[in-house]
């Protein structure tokens, strides 16, 4: 196991998520093993199982909790990721009170966050089509912060320029033709 990379799982042999990151790790080694010990924790007050794994991308800590059964966490994603959402942000939270630094954190859980940058990646490349078609500006549907970005970073890639319109919750991303 490397140091940008660790995993660990609720129950008899997980990781101490503490230990590791008194060796010295990276800031977001240290925020990645805050993040798993405080969902840990609430993994096993809910008595649900789940692994924890902990992944460290360009400038942020990547955590996922993954199911051990089909169909066990969820709940921790609620309607539209809502559930996941707060999590996510109680997550932050914790790794930012163990850190001292303002933790940019992203949580999945039950993989609801790859699946959905999957589906907004796909959403995002019609949207370019029809901007290019139709040379006109294309508003999205209203979107939470995660899969706006999602969205830009999609419209980026492509050569077009995005803008976020709206007030939230119905913030939307405006694609157009540079």
């Amino acid at each position: 196991m490397t140091d940008d990379q660790v995993k660990s799982d609720t129950g008899v042999g997980s990781i101490d998520s503490t230990e590791h990151a008194s060796k010295g790790g990276s800031l977001l080694e240290r925020e990645g093993d805050a993040a798993a010990d405080y969902l840990e924790g609430l993994l096993d007050i809910a008595d649900l199982d789940g692994d924890i794994d902990i992944d460290v991308e360009g400038n942020r800590a990547m955590v996922s909790v993954v199911e051990v059964r089909a169909g066990d966490l969820g709940h921790l994603v609620g309607t539209n990721g809502e559930v996941l959402d707060a999590l996510q942000e109680l997550t932050r939270l914790a790794a930012t009170r163990e850190t001292g630094e303002r933790s940019r954190l992203m949580l999945d859980v039950a993989g609801f966050r790859a699946a959905r940058r999957a589906a907004l990646t796909e959403l995002a490349k019609a949207g370019i089509a029809e901007a290019q078609a139709t040379r006109a500006p294309v508003s999205m549907e209203p979107m939470t912060p995660f899969e706006r970005k999602v969205v830009h970073d999609t419209v980026a890639e492509a050569g077009l320029v995005s803008e976020s319109e709206g007030e939230e919750p119905r913030r939307c991303v405006v694609i157009r033709v540079s």
